[in-house]
């Protein structure tokens, strides 16, 4: 990698940061955020995924590759957070930082829908990072096990039909060159109530995809990497270009799909443009239409 020549990015690019919808009734509304962090917003409960807010993806935030693209979604507008998502430990997707201040703003909310400190749930190994950052209330699932804890509903919080399974991944974790694989990656399938949300986490293209649609369902919306991936030879395994995420999305046999893990950090050779362009390209050869798998600016929200 440290001979790759890659196609230069951006230092900066302006973001408009907007105010996540409030949904009304049975609504399920997604928001992205940036990267690979979502809002899943419901009347029950607001639900994020793999919450990043810093500046740089790397040690103590100020190593490793800097945000060209600020969170759409400011960290004081979040709303209250009903549970936390962690797909794996790697600085993109795991902000020690972010993830206690979620909870610490939480609890010391009144009145707020949930006023304890949300649940992180995460896969197995994770924890004892989390807990040395003081993050709490943490529950470690393997692939393809439901969270238990969310079955359990307390007078000050309540999540009616919301159920959360870990599902596989093609993909490695470490945060030291001491620590490789030493914690699991995964994704996850959330259950709201009759609706089905698919969110891949950092994967390869495998057989998984399959895997999930056969023993969990079809779903609804899935949320798919597409950046990320060049040069082929290194990223292949662990890093699904836009032709392997419209294979995914075909595989899983999801109504519509959100293209993530783009245009926010600059972590492979490929340019900031192309990983939306080459899923255009991708879309057209299978036969998929523009609307059945789209991008999203950072900060835009869909009705499910």
């Amino acid at each position: 990698m440290l001979f790759e020549r890659g196609t230069p990015w951006p230092r900066h690019l302006p973001v408009t940061p907007q105010i996540p919808p409030v949904p009304v009734t049975d609504e399920v509304i997604v928001t992205f955020i940036g990267h690979a962090t979502f809002l899943i917003s419901t009347t029950t409960g607001n639900i994020v995924i793999d919450p990043v807010f810093t500046e740089r993806a790397g040690p103590f935030g100020v190593a490793g590759p800097r945000r060209v693209r600020q969170p759409g979604v400011r960290f004081d507008d979040l709303p209250p957070i009903s549970l936390i998502l962690l797909s794996h430990n790697h600085y993109d997707h795991c902000d020690l930082h972010a993830l206690r201040a979620i909870q610490e703003r939480n609890a010391s909310r009144t009145g707020a829908p949930y006023t304890l400190k949300p649940p992180v749930v995460t896969l197995l190994g994770n924890g004892p990072l989390l807990r040395s950052a003081g993050v709490e209330r943490i529950e470690e699932i393997d692939w393809w096990q439901e969270a238990s804890s969310l079955r359990r509903e307390g007078a000050a919080e309540r999540r009616p039909d919301v159920h959360v399974t870990a599902t596989p991944a093609q993909h490695f974790s470490a945060r030291t060159p001491f620590d490789r694989n030493r914690a699991l990656w995964g994704g996850f399938v959330i259950q709201l109530g009759a609706r089905r949300i698919f969110f891949a986490a950092d994967s390869g293209y495998g057989a998984h995809f399959s895997d999930v649609r056969r023993r969990l369902g079809s779903v609804d919306l899935a949320l798919l990497p597409i950046g990320a991936y060049e040069p082929r030879w290194f990223m292949k395994d662990i890093h699904m270009n836009p032709a392997e995420a419209v294979r995914a999305h075909l595989d899983l046999e999801a109504r519509g799909s959100i293209g993530m893990h783009f245009g926010t950090f600059p972590l492979t050779s490929e340019g900031i443009d192309e990983p939306v362009a080459a899923l255009a390209r991708a879309r057209e050869a299978a036969g998929v239409s523009a609307d059945r798998f789209v991008t999203l600016h950072v900060g835009d929200s869909v009705p499910l």
